[in-house]
């Protein structure tokens, strides 16, 4: 999530007009010769029907900055729609996503002045990347190094995300440089923007890092966020740091765990904390059906991240069915409570909401 903020600047930062014209120029100098690899163009369309049993009045089931997928209640919506040209990097290449729907309007509204920018509502990822042995470089807008589910729906176990997923960054403004070890172990170091940030909102810039393993059966991850967040305020630091793993118990079972810990610094001398936990459980009957759990808990006692000061907790089943190559079906159960009345209720605000999801996305492109 993002907490409202203001631009510093109203002209669009460096890395987004280098990742733009740097698309623009090697699409007109790309050459049809073998060595040369493609332009791949993909997308799809996610759509989806919620009911809530609290029937809000809002239509609205998630708290504000939050709910990237099945924000609405009680309704047909549209989710996502996104459109992706990709050159890989060999060794130079990019990669421009453009999407819409209501979980383009969620993700981008921490981006003070979005009404006034509203292009930028309609943007995921703009970048430039350089590939050469064990080192890679991507500067632009690009998804974040943190987290275990991702924006797109399709990609996740579940269809709507965790507590952990909503109150971290989706995306990420900068340069990136990558680093691989060996076979197993990498990692990265991010020159950023901010905390999901097109424009910043002050002078400073933050750092990211991760160091990253990856086995036959064991993933992990950890990812660290360091910078200065608040509104024209230089001084006043952001500290987060995410843990992720993925374990294959079995060829059809897998396995995985997150926690984030954040503190930030607020101009009163004092802190504000947060603490988030998740475990989650994927089984694969076949390479059409599939059943997901997730429970997470997420505290946030000093209203740092999530607007409130409250635990919030939830509960997760998702079956999935490919129907077709390019047809995903999931169907969802969801329960989530707050220590705050925190969800709309058609009558006033309640702590718990139920939730009953058919999500369907239908990609079509790629190779």
């Amino acid at each position: 999530m993002n907490t409202p903020r203001q631009w510093g600047a109203t002209r669009a930062p460096w890395f987004l007009w280098f990742a733009m014209l740097s698309f623009l120029s090697l699409n007109a100098h790309a050459d049809d010769s073998p060595a040369s690899p493609p332009v791949v163009i993909s997308g799809f369309v996610d759509g989806y029907y919620a009911w809530n049993d609290n029937r809000p009045a809002s239509h609205k089931s998630f708290v504000p900055g939050t709910g990237t997928s099945a924000e609405h209640a009680d309704e047909l919506a549209l989710n996502l729609v996104a459109i992706e040209l990709v050159r890989p990097a060999k060794p130079v290449g990019f990669h421009l996503s453009l999407v819409a729907g209501d979980g383009a309007d969620v993700v981008h509204a921490g981006e003070p002045g979005v009404e006034r920018h509203h292009r930028i509502r309609n943007l995921y990822q703009a970048s430039v990347s350089y590939s050469k042995q064990k080192l890679s470089l991507e500067a632009g807008v690009y998804p974040s190094h943190i987290g275990f589910e991702g924006f797109f729906s399709k990609d996740n176990w579940n269809y709507t995300r965790g507590w952990l997923g909503e109150l971290s960054p989706f995306y990420q403004t900068g340069v990136k440089a990558s680093y691989a070890w060996s076979d197993r172990w990498s990692g990265q170091l991010h020159v950023l923007q901010g905390w999901q940030l097109i424009h910043d909102n002050n002078r400073a810039k933050s750092v990211g890092t991760q160091i990253a393993y990856s086995g036959d059966r064991l993933g992990a991850s950890f990812n660290t966020f360091i910078g200065p967040e608040l509104q024209n305020d230089n001084r006043d630091v952001r500290f987060f740091g995410d843990l992720v793993a993925t374990y294959k118990l079995t060829p059809k079972l897998t396995i995985a765990g997150s926690l984030d810990r954040g503190r930030q610094q607020l101009p009163t001398d004092t802190n504000a904390n947060w603490l988030g936990v998740a475990a989650l459980g994927r089984y694969a009957f076949d390479e059409r059906h599939a059943v997901a759990a997730r429970v997470d808990r997420f505290r946030d006692p000093d209203a740092g991240i999530s607007g409130t000061a409250q635990t919030m907790s939830s509960a997760t089943v998702t079956y999935e069915f490919r129907a077709a190559k390019h047809v995903i079906l999931k169907a969802e159960a969801r329960h989530d409570h707050s220590t705050a009345d925190v969800f709309d209720r058609h009558d006033g605000k309640s702590n718990h909401q139920n939730l009953a999801i058919i999500g369907a996305v239908v990609t079509f492109g790629g190779q």
